[in-house]
Order: C-alpha cells, then structure tokens, then sequence
C-alpha cells in the first residue's frame, strides 16, 4: 500500500459514480484511522439535482440510451402540457363555463359521457392490443402521443360546432383513454429497459419526479399564456400547431434514441435479412436505427406465431407435415400458406425462446427467399437450390404437397445448419436471447406420438 507522510493509505472509497470519495490513512502512532475527503467538488445544486431526479447510482444503474431519451421525453412533456391547457380552456368554454345560457346539468352530463366513452376505450384497446404493446413498444409510445395530439386538436375544435360537441369531446376522451393505456403500458417497457440493477421502481419514481418538474414549469408558462390568447382563436391554433410539431418532433427522437437489445420480429427481420446476405450480424445499435417506428415491416408474407394445428393444415396435411419435421429436434411446425400468404407456426408445449427465435428465422428465411424472387435479384449460391424450389411452388396453381414437403424440408436444413452459429454470434454482439417479444399466441401442441399416449395414460 501507498505510504503517506502521516500514515498509510489503508483504504480507497466511493459512492457508486458519483465524485463523492474518501481516504483512509492508518496514523501508526495513533493506531486510528483518519478520514480524508479526495471527492472532486461540484455545485451543492447539481449534486442536490442528481440526487433528487435521477435515479441512485445513474449512470451505471441505467442503459447507455437513458439521458438522451430522458432529454427528448422532457421536451416532448413540456409540449404537450401547453396544448393539454390550450384543449381543457375549450372544453370547459364548451361545456357552458362563462356561459349564462349553460346549465350545470347539461355541461355535468357532457363531462360523463366523455369519461364514459374513454373508459370503454380503454378497456377495448387493452383487451385488442395489449400484447403487442410489448413487442413494438416504441412504435406505440409513438403511436400514444400522435393519437394525444389529435385528441387535443378535437377539443379545440369542439367549441365551434356546438351541435356536434358532445360527440366530438367523446370522441376525443376515447383517443385520450387509448393514450392512457398505450403510453402508460409502453413507459413501462421501456423502464425495464432502462432498469440496469433490478431498480425499475426508482427509475420508475424519478421518471415521475421529471415529469412532474417539467409540468410545474409548464403550469406557470401556462397560468402566464392563457389570460393572453383567451378568445383569440388564430392565436391558440398557432400556438397549437406550434407546440404540436415540437411534441411529436421530440418523441420521435425520443423513441429513435431507445436501443433494446432483446428481439422482437422487426429487429430479427433487419438481423436475419443482413445474416443471409452477408453473413454477418447487426449489433444492437445498427438494428435499432433501421427499426422502423411508424409503421410495421413490411413482407412478403405475414407471420403468424403460435397459431393452431388447424390453421397449418388448411394448407398442408398432418402426415405431410410430420414427413419433414417428425425427426427433427424443433420445437415448432412451420408451414407456408400461398392462397392468404401467411406463414403459419405452431409451437410445441416444450418449445422454449429459442425455439421460437429459431421459427421466426425458418420464417424469415422464406420470405427473404420470396422477396428476392419477386425482386429478381440472384441469390448466394446456398441458397439458389431453395429459391427455384419456393419460385416453382409459387407458380403452381394448386399446390403440390410434395412440392410443399421439399420446400419446407430443405429450408429446415438450411435453419438447423445455421441456427447455432447465429445464436452464438446474436450473444457475441451483445443481443439477448434469453428473453424474446416475438408476439407469439397462446396455441401449445404435442405431435409425438409416443408421448401423447403416455400423457393420456397418465
């Protein structure tokens, strides 16, 4: 150890990242331990705001992407905050407020049915949509705010057509309930994301400490604006339009600048694509910039996960598709129906993630196929065997099973062949396959013969 002139350095310590850090000299003729403040000097206000806002430990106990997407979530929340205010003064001028004319019971049962109306949307949207809320969850964080923004734009615009306000405000409280639970559930996804340390609830509770902060600021901004712009309509759709560009301008940054590491089908679609004409691996950072946030991606064929037996032999039967995978070790059955053009997969009750990440390859791997066909461009010479096969299928008018059968057979030996050294190159660029959102149903099967007739006799 380090020898000081009145003692020995005994001991080094720190808290977490901070600055804040401490020496501990050994005084020999003491016998006593002497503390020594080595901690680099800051603001008490920036340390007071670390301490207050962000969460304990920031920033190893966040992802890499936290304070930029924190930086973006703040501008946007601002922004919506002052057309929030802009939409509640116009329906409350709506609803009778400063109105002679207006009762109190008229304007009470338009502020019912517009809660009303919202929580059976809430309801419906969570029971339609709640699974996919986690495997595209910065397209609906996008998706929430867009549709926030058009419910503000309709209760600006109610207070002009007074026939129709209570269906207009109505309207716009379903928007703002689906917001409520597509924003609320996606806040969430990306939390865990964040959450590096098994923390999601401080960096939950800070997120909420930043928001809060910022609709403060903007509350006073507010309390200042609206006596101004009061009755001056050009002026509050000028200030709305204003506003509504920052927000969504800021949430697409904000949900660009998120980089996950676990797969859902978009970022294995970008990964596999790249794999198969390359083959090389995306990392993380690359996929997620080419994951789109608008729309879903597009292919040739849809991909369906975890659906039932019966939806696979409306365009195969049973025996043909146990031809080809009942000596293989997959967790699944894939097969292609040409007529809906979807590729349907059913899994095993034994099937675990990384069987599925091996279907939505086996998946991925027949569209790129079909797609490079479409397009005309020459495949690599492993996979120009593949191709004529899936092309000739393609251009028979009935399907021929046997044609179905080598098509799937040989893709199938394509995915077992390549599937360990993928997964070993997805953990070496830094993907998680423990954990996948590949939005797989709840359909669970069991083909084998010989353990179906020992579960029944058990």
């Amino acid at each position: 150890m380090a020898e000081a002139s009145t003692g020995r350095l005994v001991c080094q310590e720190r808290f977490g990242c901070t600055s804040q850090k401490y020496d501990y000299i050994l005084k020999d003729d003491e016998n006593r331990l002497k503390q020594i403040d080595t901690s680099v000097k800051h603001s008490s206000i920036t340390h007071l705001f670390k301490n207050v806002f962000l969460p304990q430990g920031y920033p190893e106990s966040v992802s890499p992407d936290y304070l930029r997407y924190q930086i973006w979530d703040t501008i946007q929340a601002f922004a919506s905050s002052i057309t929030g205010a802009l939409a509640a003064h116009a329906v409350l001028k709506g609803v009778g407020v400063g109105d002679e004319e207006a009762t109190v019971l008229g304007a009470t049962m338009a502020w019912l049915l517009k809660d009303g109306t919202g929580m059976v949307g809430r309801i419906l949207f969570a029971w339609a949509k709640g699974n996919g809320l986690d495997c595209d969850a910065k397209r609906w964080r996008l998706f929430a705010d867009v549709l926030n923004d058009t419910a503000i734009f309709m209760d600006i615009l109610a207070p002009s057509f007074r026939g129709y306000f209570t269906l207009i405000v109505c309207t716009s409280g379903v928007c703002r309930s689906i917001v409520g639970v597509a924003g609320g559930a996606t806040r969430a996804a990306l939390t865990q994301h964040q959450a590096r340390r098994n923390n999601m609830a401080d960096v939950s509770a800070k997120d909420g400490s930043q928001e809060t902060l910022v609709n403060l600021a903007a509350l006073l901004c507010n309390l200042m604006l609206l006596p101004l712009v009061s009755g001056q309509q050009i002026i509050i759709w000028l200030l709305f339009f204003l506003f509504t560009l920052l927000h969504l301008f800021a949430n697409y940054k904000a949900v660009r600048s998120v980089c996950m590491e676990t797969l859902n089908q978009a970022r294995l679609h970008y990964i596999v694509n790249n794999y198969l004409l390359k083959e090389q691996v995306l990392d993380v950072a690359t996929v997620n910039k080419m994951e789109p946030v608008l729309f879903p991606v597009k292919r040739p064929f849809n991909l369906r996960l975890g659906v039932s037996l019966a939806e696979v032999t409306k365009s195969i039967s049973f025996n043909s598709l146990m031809d080809v995978y009942e000596r293989s070790m997959t967790g699944y059955i894939l097969a292609l129906d040409f007529s809906r053009k979807n590729i349907n997969i059913v899994l095993s009750q034994s099937s675990d993630m990384l069987d599925q990440i091996q279907a939505c390859f086996h998946a991925e791997l027949l569209n790129f196929i079909i797609e490079q066909n479409k397009k005309g461009q020459e495949l690599s010479p492993k996979l120009k065997h593949l191709g004529k096969l899936v092309a000739e299928t393609q251009q028979t008018k009935v399907v021929d099973e046997e044609m179905m059968k080598s098509v799937l057979a040989t893709s199938l030996h394509f995915v077992e062949s390549w599937i360990s050294p993928l997964t070993k190159d997805l953990h070496n660029k830094g993907w998680i396959t423990e954990i996948a959102l590949l939005g797989a149903n709840e359909w669970r099967a069991l083909w084998d013969y010989e353990e179906l007739i020992s579960k029944k006799s058990n």
